[in-house]
């Protein structure tokens, strides 16, 4: 028996051996070269500048590049490439005097400008173009513009009825004032006050997002909403500000006649 227990303790510090044999070892590897007996100092050291190393830099917040002119290639369009292309597209064909905007003033509501797309066949030195959408809630039309940026000339006009492309800010805006103002905006009130416990005073007090309103559906369709799609029309989705939503999604308003009904 006792040696057995000789032999097994034999074993456990052989074991021991072979551990400690095997831990130097890795501290061997992982120690900086050149370091020696005499080094112990400057290890601690060096492994608090590696940690350091490792922690990223804090950031720095520098100027934004200043802005050309002119854009290049597929670049988005520059400010100075947006302004004369604007220019250029109301200046033709007196559209910035016969048409109307959402709240019937002077001029057509532009809806987008962007930077359009290249016949392939021009090859990349092909002029850069911008693409110009708006509405003239007057003859209720959507009317494309293409401006020659080289040039500054307008190169193409289509004027397009029953297309409705997505709504801007200022025409939810307008819709959603439409909205308070009718007698069906009633209830929209009433939940504003509920959640807030203020009067609800106009679309500023809202988050505002909204779509076009297609007559697509099985829910009954009132009169004075009969002409959406030629007209232009919206379901408003409202939110209270840093609060809940309220359904207003059964309401439509037509800014074309200005007129809101409800579905269904």
């Amino acid at each position: 028996m006792g040696e057995l227990v000789r032999r097994h303790l034999g074993k456990v510090v052989a074991g021991g051996a072979l551990a400690v044999v095997a831990t130097a070892a890795m501290v061997v590897v992982t120690l900086p070269e050149g370091a020696g007996a005499g080094d112990r100092g400057d290890r601690s050291t060096a492994a608090g500048s590696a940690r350091q190393d490792a922690i990223a830099p804090e950031g720095v917040v520098e100027d934004a590049p200043e802005e050309g002119e002119k854009g290049i290639g597929s670049d988005p369009l520059t400010d100075a490439e947006t302004e004369r292309a604007e220019k250029a597209a109301l200046d033709s064909n007196g559209l910035r005097t016969s048409a109307r905007d959402v709240e019937g003033d002077r001029g057509p509501q532009r809806l987008s400008t962007n930077l359009a797309e290249n016949d392939p066949a021009e090859g990349a030195d092909a002029a850069r173009r911008a693409q110009i959408v708006y509405y003239d809630y007057k003859k209720d039309a959507a009317i494309t513009k293409t401006v020659n940026l080289e040039t500054g000339k307008v190169e193409s006009t289509n004027s397009a009825h029953n297309v409705q492309p997505p709504p801007t800010k200022d025409e939810l805006t307008e819709a959603t004032q439409l909205l308070i103002a009718d007698p069906l905006g009633k209830g929209l009130k009433q939940d504003y006050k509920k959640a807030t416990g203020k009067d609800l005073t106009g679309p500023g007090d809202l988050d505002l997002s909204g779509f076009i309103f297609s007559k697509q559906t099985n829910l009954k369709i009132p009169a004075e909403l009969s002409e959406c799609g030629r007209h232009r029309c919206f379901q408003v989705v409202a939110k209270v500000k840093r609060g809940p939503w309220i359904d207003t999604r059964a309401f439509v308003v037509d800014l074309s006649s200005r007129d809101v009904g409800r579905l269904g």
